[in-house]
């Protein structure tokens, strides 16, 4: 093998996998000037998750530095170059597919606690301020005659607010108003890398982390 053969490789911060058997393919992006090199390389085994009866699902918090080892061992004379994560998640989970009533039962009761929830704190709201008040007494400044509880105020506030929660969301179904992120999907991502932070660095902290000179066939579990 020429000393001068360079290998880059890039983790991303969580990557979820199938199967039990783990290698460096699955979890790692690879290239090199040498095309012969990357095949051995993507089947070098990296951990393996054990089978439990009680959970379907396993986690386990890897320094690249393991990864580098286990190249090395295959491969002792080639430069490696991380471009990603120092510390990657790798979680295993067994993939069951539910079927199609639990599935659109499980659809419906989100729409419907999500419906009544929204509904919920908009009318919590409302009646905090006290909206239809609000609406009266201006109804019947402009008008001259007392409001009778539904008039173009409300109507029009009504369209407003769903016109709002479309615009602030940039989201409706499958369908995005714009090419930027929605809200949701920023808080999501903020909340996702907290997580992820949270579990590598307690990992560390109870030296649990997959690192140089540990073993490749144990999984922690979560």
């Amino acid at each position: 093998m020429a000393g001068s053969e360079t290998v880059y490789i890039k983790a991303d911060r969580d990557v979820e996998v199938t199967k039990p058997e783990v290698t460096l393919g699955d979890v790692i992006q690879m290239e090199c000037p040498n095309p012969a090199i990357i095949p051995r390389l993507k089947s070098l085994k990296l951990l393996t998750f054990h089978h439990t009866d009680d959970k379907h699902q396993n986690r386990v918090a890897i320094s690249i530095l393991k990864v580098i080892e286990r190249i090395h061992e295959e491969c002792p004379n080639v430069d490696v170059q991380n471009l990603g994560e120092t510390d990657f998640i790798v979680t295993y989970e067994e993939q069951k597919s539910a079927g199609g009533a639990v599935h659109y039962t499980k659809l419906a009761a989100v729409v419907m606690i999500s419906f009544m929830g929204a509904a919920f704190s908009i009318m919590a709201f409302n009646n905090d301020v006290d909206t239809s008040k609000l609406f009266s007494q201006i109804y019947e400044l402009l008008t001259g005659h007392k409001s009778d509880g539904f008039t173009i105020l409300e109507l029009t506030y009504c369209i407003g607010l769903v016109i709002g929660i479309l615009t602030f969301f940039n989201h409706f179904g499958k369908k995005k108003f714009t090419v930027d992120p929605t809200p949701m999907e920023i808080e999501m991502r903020l909340y996702e890398n907290d997580i992820q932070t949270t579990l590598i660095e307690t990992y560390s902290r109870k030296e649990k982390e997959l690192d140089v000179g540990t073993g490749s066939n144990g999984g922690h579990r979560t």
